[in-house]
């Protein structure tokens, strides 16, 4: 399946663009310098640099601006100049967005979700919905199920379990299949340190596993 500019096409297998979106979004988050420019010298060559671009972009979602700002300086000295800055959507736009895509994420889970982030603070829930699934995850310049396997390899590459567990749910809600989730994971061999690999790998059986 080749990879196209825009987040129209079915992802039916772990082709090689998105492979290469998925070790660039794990190496952002949790390798080294020589890591990230590594993943991003293959991914320049393997996948549209817009679909790069977006995963750089939602780094700092899971990884902070420090690490995006490294990951998107080393692209620039890859790929070149960027293109030309779009305009950004009002807030109760990107808000709307963001419930309809955290609500396909979570699926059954999206109420009880709101309702515990609004018990730790009422505006990391709103952040979470505006800024999080509405200003960056909603972005149509790549599909979600690519990123949720992206945001996966960024939960695995540093251990946040909690994160990750929920965002195995949301691959599969999306409507990817539990073989390419697996073959994502096992993408990561050799990029993210084998402790935490296995720990995402055997959280991904549990889920994968659960008759309920």
């Amino acid at each position: 399946m080749a990879a196209t500019d825009g987040g129209g096409d079915t992802l039916t297998a772990l082709d090689g663009a998105t492979r290469a979106l998925v070790r660039s979004a794990a190496a952002l988050a949790g390798g080294s310098e020589d890591a990230v420019r590594a993943e991003l010298q293959r991914a320049a060559v393997d996948a549209s640099h817009s679909w790069v671009e977006e995963v750089l972009l939602q780094t700092y979602l899971f990884a902070g601006f420090p690490r995006a700002l490294n990951g998107m300086r080393a692209w620039r000295r890859i790929a070149g100049p960027g293109s030309p800055q779009r305009e950004p959507q009002p807030r109760e736009t990107t808000h709307a967005a963001g419930e309809r895509v955290c609500a396909a994420v979570y699926g059954s889970m999206y109420d009880r979700l709101r309702l515990n982030v609004r018990e730790l603070h009422p505006l990391l829930d709103d952040w979470m919905i505006s800024e999080g699934y509405g200003k960056v995850l909603s972005r149509p310049q790549l599909d979600l199920p690519r990123r949720e396997l992206c945001i996966m390899a960024a939960c695995a590459a540093t251990g946040q379990d909690r994160q990750l567990q929920s965002h195995l749910h949301g691959a599969r809600n999306v409507g990817v299949g539990e073989s390419i989730i697996g073959d994502a994971l096992q993408a990561l061999s050799g990029l993210v340190p084998a402790e935490l690999l296995g720990r995402a790998t055997r959280l991904w059986d549990r889920i994968r596993n659960d008759v309920h």
